[in-house]
């Protein structure tokens, strides 16, 4: 699996880009820069989208994807998400107030977008990947992925504050080959981190000893105003095989 940090920052600003993973170039894990770091002929090859929840930061390029490619493929998009994600979708983003409703344009028989609702813990298999969504400690039913391809597995937690139940499965696990995760905040701002449900560097220490030992983790969705801080603070963790992704486009191959 070929795995394209598109966007792996926690906020936007000149040089920083919000949540975006694409496997394989057609597998999109979250859409919050999609459209802005990817080519339009690009952005008409991706078949399915896997959204983790509904914040601004993870789904806002969904819009200009549509808008970008609606009449450049012959199938449409299929998005895959918790049904609270897609219900978020429907009433405050594709609702013809605030964006067109993609779902029914061109015509609701041949739409651009379609979704699919997933249920924490049920297995289900897309585009020759295995895919398997669980739950973590974030608002809006959130969830993460174990996405499975010629027996290599990557987990991306999505955004979370200390969880138990994906480390658990991932415990049961032996062909993970990277971690992707976040921490967010400096610890100086960890009432802020626990409130919104993300991590600090003192709460991923922690969260750290839950993981599966001797694999790749690699650390995003740190906010551009105190990228710096939190840098040094995980380097000062100084745990193995962390990997902190502070600038977007890199790219890893499992």
């Amino acid at each position: 699996m070929k795995v394209e940090f598109l966007g792996a920052q926690g906020g936007v600003s000149n040089g920083y880009s919000a949540t975006s993973f694409l496997i394989d170039g057609n597998l999109l894990i979250d859409a919050g820069s999609a459209a802005s770091n990817l080519p339009v002929e690009r952005q008409a090859e991706i078949d399915n989208i896997l959204l983790t929840h509904s914040h601004l930061d993870h789904i806002k390029d969904l819009a200009f994807l549509c808008d970008n490619c609606f009449d450049l493929r012959d199938e449409c998009f299929n998005l895959h998400a918790h049904a609270t994600t897609i219900t978020n979708l429907k009433n405050h983003l594709f609702n013809d107030a605030i964006w067109p409703d993609f779902s029914t344009i061109p015509s609701p028989e041949a739409p651009t977008i379609r979704y699919h609702s997933i249920i924490p813990e049920e297995e289900f298999t897309l585009g020759g990947y295995k895919i398997l969504p669980v739950q973590v400690n974030h608002p809006g039913d959130s969830m993460g992925y174990f996405i499975e391809k010629d027996d290599k597995c990557i987990l991306f937690t999505g955004d979370t504050s200390s969880t138990q139940r994906i480390w658990e499965i991932a415990g049961t696990k032996k062909n993970i080959k990277a971690i992707v995760t976040e921490v967010s905040f400096p610890n100086s701002l960890k009432e802020v981190a626990k409130l919104s449900y993300h991590m600090t560097a003192e709460t991923f220490k922690e969260e750290h000893k839950k993981m599966p030992k001797n694999i790749p983790i690699y650390i995003t969705h740190l906010k551009p105003a105190y990228q710096e801080k939190v840098i040094s603070e995980i380097d000062a963790l100084n745990l193995k095989n962390i990997h902190i992704v502070h600038h977007d486009g890199k790219i890893i191959n499992l």
